[in-house]
């Protein structure tokens, strides 16, 4: 069993989390540590292959105090992204997928055969109640000459 371990002292590193759990034959210790800086996040992950003692590990290990910080110990959970992205397949390239060109051009399509382009309206036309509204330069310079006539 997989057991998420939080709120870690600063002072933690890979083996002293093993050595932590040890007494529950710990499998595998990892301590998360940021990519850059290669300073820990303040939480790991112990695997124990038993898991009656994974269990008793959670109950006598959570919220015991580490250098004064009270532990986090739970079953560990899948990684939720935090940007609403959906989660990789482990056996993922990592690459982006073809996009298929002839879905997209078909969804086109059917997009224009529906839709017929819109009426646009002018709702801040100058034209006052009862006049239509100027549409082109030519409209523009007709009706200049009718208003130096009258």
């Amino acid at each position: 069993m997989k057991l998420y371990v939080g709120n870690l002292p600063w002072s933690i590193d890979d083996n002293s989390l093993k050595e932590l759990f040890a007494s529950y034959d710990v499998d595998e210790a990892n301590l998360i540590k940021d990519k850059f800086t290669q300073r820990s996040k303040g939480f790991g992950f112990v695997t124990i292959a038993d898991d009656a003692s994974a269990k008793k590990a959670i109950s006598e290990m959570h919220e015991k105090e580490i250098d004064g910080r009270p532990l986090t110990v739970s079953e560990a959970r899948p990684m939720v992204p935090r940007d609403g992205a959906p989660q990789r397949d482990s056996n993922d390239s990592g690459e982006a997928p073809m996009a298929d060109s002839a879905a997209i051009s078909e969804a086109v399509e059917d997009s224009i055969e529906e839709e017929a382009a819109p009426e646009i309206v002018d709702d801040n036309s100058d034209a006052e109640e009862g006049e239509e509204a100027i549409e082109t330069t030519e409209d523009a310079i007709e009706d200049a000459e009718e208003e130096k006539t009258e």
